[in-house]
């Protein structure tokens, strides 16, 4: 698969109906794919943003070669801000590919965010702040217990918490090698899946504060979508998918049951409208190309003309 072919580009881009005089944010640049599809298909202007600093120096070149792109590093959760402050008042659609980017899973052994390539356990997005090796090497017993059943959803946690302890005593564990064959001594194999895989994702999450910026991502994508404007989000793992459900039944009323008592006095005005009710999975021919795409939702949503609260806008 390209490296600038993103998991669902089609169908994000007829999700997003790109073309002449439409305004965008890809708030997950990574390798571009997104950002080349839109400027392709006509876009006015595209402001890209990516957490990672590598990425955002990999893509210069296409801002040099297309002056309808800006590209900066920050936060997707602050994209309202950073488009802003660039003279982007509203835009016509944001799109969000969550997670980690295939370079960083299997191209910078250095980075150590996968437990199949062997360098230091560090996992920063930004390349600043705790990395994963002062998460583990420094968290109680019961910290690293919560992190790995929440963020992973692994029921054995205590068990791998138990085992990084004790293992760390020995020595600082600062490696994803290490880290990888403690897990799988303390999980026995079995399922489809390595045993490293829930425990390193947890960790990526938890080093990232991965959850909680996509929810200010989506409520900062809520500021700056422009009525009719559409949001696009394709998530990997059912902790993304099941916060970018909640929001978007919060936002468009479908989380109140009318049955509900004093629903119909409570119920807020809609924010969003569903494009489509269900999510929307990858095909037969995408899963040939790139087998990883096979955990990939993609949920739509249309900005309507509500306005926000004064509490909304402050967010």
């Amino acid at each position: 698969m390209n490296a600038h072919e993103p998991v669902l580009r089609d169908e994000v881009m007829a999700a997003l109906r790109p073309g002449a005089g439409r305004s965008f944010i890809d708030g997950t640049f990574g390798a571009g794919g997104y950002t080349r599809a839109l400027l392709r298909a006509g876009a006015i202007r595209v402001f890209a943003i990516d957490r990672d600093p590598e990425a955002v120096h990999a893509g210069a070149a296409l801002v040099r070669d297309d002056d309808r792109l800006v590209l900066v590093q920050g936060r997707f959760g602050e994209m309202d801000r950073l488009a802003r402050a660039h003279g982007l008042d509203a835009v016509d659609g944001v799109a969000l590919d969550l997670g980690i980017s295939s370079d960083q899973l299997t191209g910078q052994a250095r980075r150590g965010f996968s437990f199949r390539l062997d360098g230091p356990l560090d996992m920063r997005m930004e390349m600043a702040g705790a990395s994963a090796a002062d998460l583990v090497n420094g968290a109680s017993e019961q910290q690293l217990a919560d992190i790995i059943f929440r963020y992973g959803e692994e029921r054995r946690s205590r068990r791998v918490a138990r085992a990084i302890v004790r293992a760390r005593t020995e020595r600082p564990i600062t490696t994803t090698v290490r880290l990888a064959e403690i897990i799988r001594e303390a999980l026995p194999p079995g399922g489809r899946i390595d045993p490293a895989t829930r425990v390193f994702q947890a960790i990526r999450i938890k080093v990232n504060n991965e959850l909680e910026e996509l929810d200010r991502g989506l409520a900062a994508a809520e500021r700056i979508l422009a009525p009719g404007g559409r949001l696009a989000v394709v998530a990997f793992h059912s902790l993304e998918d099941r916060a970018v459900k909640r929001f978007l039944a919060a936002r468009t009323g479908s989380g109140i049951s009318r049955h509900s008592p004093g629903a119909a006095g409570a119920r807020p005005v809609p924010t969003f409208t569903h494009v489509g009710r269900r999510t929307i999975r990858p095909g037969s021919a995408e899963l040939a190309r790139n087998p990883r795409s096979r955990s990939a939702r993609l949920r739509v949503a249309e900005r309507t003309h509500a306005a926000l609260s004064c509490k909304e806008e402050r967010r």
